[in-house]
C-alpha cells in the first residue's frame, strides 16, 4: 500500500519523537508525572522509561490506526472524498500529543504551571479540527458520529453531522475561553464535549424517527 505524503510526514514526526525520547531518557528522574487532577495537582506517575517513551508509542499506534482506517473501511471510497480534512485532523492530533509531551517534560524538569490552562488552547484546536472533520464526513463505518440511526440513513447522517460539527466547533471556543479561568479550565471543555456528544446522538435518533414516519 502506497504511503500518502501526509503519512510520511506523520512517520517523520513520530521518528523525531522517539529520537528526542532516547536523548532525554538519561536525564529523567526515576518517576515522571503522568496525570494531573482537576485541581492541577499531580496524582499519577510512571517510571522513567514510560515517562520518556509512552507518548511516542501512543503516536506510533495512532499512525498505524489512521493508516489502516481509510484502507479497510467497507466505505473507503467515501472516506477518500474527505481525505484532505481527515489527513489534516490526524496531523493536528499528532502535534497535540507532542505538545502534551513537551508540557509533561517541562513539568518534570521543574517548571510549574496550571496544566489544564496550558492544555486548553491545544484542546480547542483539536475540537475545532474535529468539528470541521465531522461536517465534511461522508457516510462510513469508522469516522464520524456513528449511531445506529446515522449508519442506517444518509439523510440522518448528513443532518446529524452538520449539527455535530457546529457543536464541536462551539466546544472549541468554550475550551479556549476556559484558558482564562485556570481553576475552571477542565469544566470548560468536559461539559461542552459531553453535551455535544449527547445532543448529537439524541438528534440522530429524532431525525431517524422523522425519516421513518415520512417513509
Amino acid at each position: 500500500m502506497k504511503l500518502r505524503r501526509v503519512e510520511l510526514v506523520n512517520i517523520i514526526l513520530v521518528a523525531v519523537a522517539f529520537i528526542a525520547a532516547a536523548f532525554i531518557y538519561p536525564a529523567l528522574p526515576e518517576r515522571v508525572a503522568s496525570h494531573w487532577n482537576i485541581a492541577g495537582d499531580v496524582d499519577g506517575y510512571v517510571g522513567r522509561f514510560w515517562g520518556a517513551f509512552l507518548l511516542p508509542f501512543v503516536a506510533l499506534g495512532m499512525c498505524v490506526l489512521f493508516f489502516a482506517v481509510p484502507r479497510f473501511d467497507p466505505k473507503r471510497n467515501n472516506i477518500e472524498k474527505f481525505g484532505k480534512i481527515f489527513d489534516l485532523f490526524v496531523l493536528v492530533l499528532l502535534i497535540f500529543l507532542f505538545y502534551i509531551y513537551a508540557l509533561t517534560l517541562f513539568w518534570t524538569f521543574g517548571y510549574r504551571f496550571n496544566m489544564g490552562q496550558f492544555m486548553a488552547p491545544g484542546l480547542a484546536i483539536i475540537f475545532f479540527a474535529a468539528g470541521k472533520l465531522i461536517q465534511k464526513s461522508e457516510p462510513n463505518w469508522s469516522i464520524g458520529i456513528r449511531t445506529p440511526w446515522t449508519l442506517s440513513n444518509e439523510t440522518v447522517w448528513r443532518k446529524t453531522h452538520a449539527l455535530g460539527g457546529k457543536l464541536f466547533m462551539a466546544t472549541a471556543v468554550l475550551t479556549l475561553v476556559g484558558a482564562l479561568f485556570p481553576s475552571l479550565a477542565f469544566w470548560f471543555f468536559i461539559v461542552p464535549v459531553i453535551l455535544s456528544s449527547v445532543i448529537s446522538v439524541v438528534y440522530s435518533y429524532t431525525e431517524y424517527l422523522k425519516v421513518s414516519k415520512n417513509n
